[in-house]
């Protein structure tokens, strides 16, 4: 058989209206803009949860988060549930990793051949207190997301420059053989740390605050003010400049991390193999970025759940844009029909490569969930055509016409003349899977992780570490202050 060369990109963090590419015309992302113009667009792509470690697991697995039970940021994929990294080494093609993967550990088996630079949970354990869910505990640490701003090279960036430069030199090494390589970045995940060159770029004087910045404005759903209140990140920042410097370090962050990939994409061309390698661009989740006076991600707002997927297939027509809803379930079955082979039966989605050439869909559904810090209760979003259903396990349902109303700022779900879509999604989420059950049997699982480190009280006591640190660094926690 011929070689077959597969290049996964992953950002983390990355949200969809910071991209030139997705009709941003303030951010400078040349790299992914030039690959979307030579491959294909899916303008409604989605992650399978919100927030790192379940989104990681769904998109290795292809399963939902309610089959791996990877709830939140201490439920690490470990390889108990097969990857597509062990299905296309059972059948011949080795599969490497360059990164950031957030699974449990590097010793687990989870279908990579090698593991080159990885970040996984700390000390193989995460962050235990996400799951203290009732009630929900202050999360002293996201004070750190508006003092760590600015210009500067933080921790990330070094990594993420060492990360370019692993994966350039891998490819140099192996061009003239088969093989799926992915690569994962850290940025634009907050600290909003930005190096220089890249932060110039983004004048915070011009900067524009984000939709419903204003305490006034946000929305005033349970759900989503409990989370905000968990987390208070916005409460943090003194005044709009201070989040327009964090907003300029995000958008510096989003061209860094375009630089890193241009960095790899280049590599591929001087091996003499870019035309003939499947690249696949995405993202594990996106950032609100102080919409609603949200930062970070875990809601299932567009900026939080919606995500960047741009493939460029050798000998395919490029510029295309496809509006039929995807997910990162479908990321695994695109990889063995591209390759020829029969895809796991278990798997959920459907080859990108089939959805590209066929007609939109408009009655494809996606599920997304989220079971992890900050929420009191589940929450599933369901999209289907232009529709999107959040249903909470204890709280009021939102409804959106992503048609009419891209921005989500009127929720439909009391509009009589909407009762009926609004049944028919929620049928349709309890077709897949029992949310109520589902919430119970996280919380379960929660609880008990929880009583083994002690208890809800020292676990709290003991307090968060923010983000991951990356490889070589210890994690630093913050408890009551």
């Amino acid at each position: 058989m011929e070689n077959r060369r597969i290049l996964i990109l992953m950002a983390d963090e990355h949200s969809t209206k910071m991209l030139g590419c997705q009709g941003n015309p303030n951010i400078h992302t040349p790299n992914l803009d030039r690959l979307a113009s030579q491959g294909t667009l899916f303008s409604a792509a989605y992650c399978n949860s919100p927030i790192c470690v379940p989104a990681r697991a769904a998109f290795a697995t292809g399963r939902y988060v309610h089959e791996t039970a990877c709830w939140d940021n201490a439920f690490g994929y470990d390889g108990r549930m097969p990857s597509w990294g062990h299905l296309l080494s059972a059948r011949g093609l080795s599969s490497y990793s360059i990164g950031k993967l957030h699974y449990k550990n590097e010793r687990d088996d989870t279908g990579f051949t090698e593991q080159i630079l990885p970040m996984h949970l700390v000390n193989g354990v995460g962050d235990v207190l996400g799951c203290v869910r009732d009630p929900l505990p202050v999360r002293h640490k996201s004070r750190a997301l508006a003092t760590d701003i600015g210009p500067g090279e933080s921790d990330y960036n070094a990594y993420d420059r060492s990360i370019a430069a692993a994966a350039c030199d891998w490819i140099g090494k192996h061009a003239d053989e088969s093989w799926v390589l992915f690569v994962s970045f850290v940025a634009p995940h907050f600290p909003l740390i930005c190096p220089p060159e890249f932060y110039r770029l983004y004048d915070p004087a011009k900067v524009a605050l984000p939709k419903l910045h204003k305490p006034e404005e946000w929305p005033r759903h349970p759900w989503v003010a409990a989370l905000r209140d968990c987390f208070r990140f916005d409460d943090y920042f003194k005044d709009d400049d201070q989040r327009c410097i964090a907003i300029a370090s995000y958008m510096g962050l989003c061209t860094f991390v375009d630089h890193q990939i241009g960095q790899v994409l280049g590599a591929l061309d001087e091996a003499g193999i870019g035309g003939e390698t499947l690249v696949i661009y995405t993202s594990d989740h996106g950032d609100n970025v102080g919409s609603r006076g949200l930062w970070g991600k875990s809601v299932m707002y567009e900026e939080s759940v919606a995500v960047p997927l741009i493939i460029r297939a050798p000998e395919r027509t490029g510029g295309d844009t496809v509006a039929t809803p995807v997910s990162h379930l479908d990321i695994a079955p695109t990889l063995t029909d591209w390759l020829g082979m029969t895809p796991d039966p278990q798997w959920r989605g459907k080859s990108l490569l089939r959805i590209a050439n066929a007609p939109k869909d408009d009655s494809r559904v996606i599920l997304s969930e989220y079971h992890a810090a900050g929420s009191r209760s589940a929450a599933f979003m369901i999209r289907q055509g232009t529709w999107k259903l959040v249903w909470y396990a204890d709280a009021p349902s939102q409804l959106f016409d992503l048609a009419t109303d891209p921005e989500e700022l009127m929720d439909l779900a009391d509009d009589a003349g909407c009762a009926a879509i609004r049944k028919a999604l929620t049928d349709t989420l309890f077709d897949i899977c029992d949310p109520v059950a589902t919430d119970r049997r996280a919380k379960e699982d929660q609880q008990a992780l929880v009583d083994q480190h002690g208890g809800a009280e020292a676990v709290v006591a003991r307090g968060g570490f923010g983000a991951t640190p990356a490889p070589g660094r210890a994690a630093v926690f913050a408890g009551r202050p």
